[in-house]
């Protein structure tokens, strides 16, 4: 029976695909990729193209505008689902693919909601892909937690006291979409003597990686989307 897989790609490097979703990339009928703009590239897609046979399998290029509200985004979540469980009922399997992986901040969690609430018939198979949090913790050589360690992964839209509070609180800390609000961040770092102890990571995996240990270099700079700030005290 024909199925919708959710595959984890991985930060950026195509060797670090898994086998499994590999696999699944390479005998799938239809491979479904991500993109913010309908005239962009989509990310997800350049990273697995060596896996993929446009002779042979049928690429859709799905668009999710970034958006802060959720419900200008749902028509476009919805009709993903309405697509996918289609050439489902087609026979087709369906590969959605999605940097990192399918169940921390992605895409395909409320395409997956979807489908679990409308199309209970239709399987959904998860593959799990490496994260860019871990991805990003070795290229920065920055273990992410031993023994009693504790860790948050949090959006850095968690400002403020909230985001005050975690920083106290945890061992390590991983801030996710943390381009737009670094100097914020930058500034309550300074406050609590942290400012030394963060690593910025933008593009793991790929030819534009990049580690920046010295934070106060990127003040005033557009950051990239593709990044994450780790704070080890």
């Amino acid at each position: 029976m024909a199925k919708v897989y959710a595959l984890g790609v991985g930060p950026g490097d195509p060797e670090l695909l898994t086998r499994k979703a590999e696999r699944i990339l390479r005998e799938a009928s239809v491979i479904c990729a991500p993109s913010a703009n309908p005239t962009d590239s989509s990310y997800a897609l350049s990273i697995v193209e060596e896996f993929i046979d446009r002779s042979r399998q049928e690429i859709i290029v799905q668009t999710f505008p970034m958006k802060k509200e959720q419900k200008e985004l749902e028509p476009f979540w919805e009709n993903a689902a309405d697509e996918a469980a289609e050439l489902v009922r087609q026979g087709r399997d369906v590969a959605f693919i999605t940097i990192g992986d399918p169940f921390l901040y992605s895409t395909f969690l409320y395409i997956y909601r979807l489908l679990l609430d409308r199309y209970p018939d239709v399987q959904v198979e998860v593959v799990p892909g490496i994260t860019s949090i871990n991805a990003a913790a070795i290229a920065a050589g920055v273990p992410l937690a031993a023994a009693s360690e504790r860790v948050a992964i949090i959006p850095a839209i968690f400002e403020g006291e909230d985001l005050r509070r975690v920083l106290l609180d945890f061992d390590t800390i991983v801030l996710m979409k943390v381009n737009r609000v670094f100097h914020k961040v930058y500034a309550l770092l300074q406050e609590l003597g942290l400012e030394k102890k963060g690593v910025f990571i933008r593009r793991v995996g790929s030819a534009e990686e990049e580690v920046v240990f010295d934070l106060e270099t990127l003040l005033g700079k557009k950051l990239d989307y593709l990044s994450l700030l780790i704070v080890k005290k």
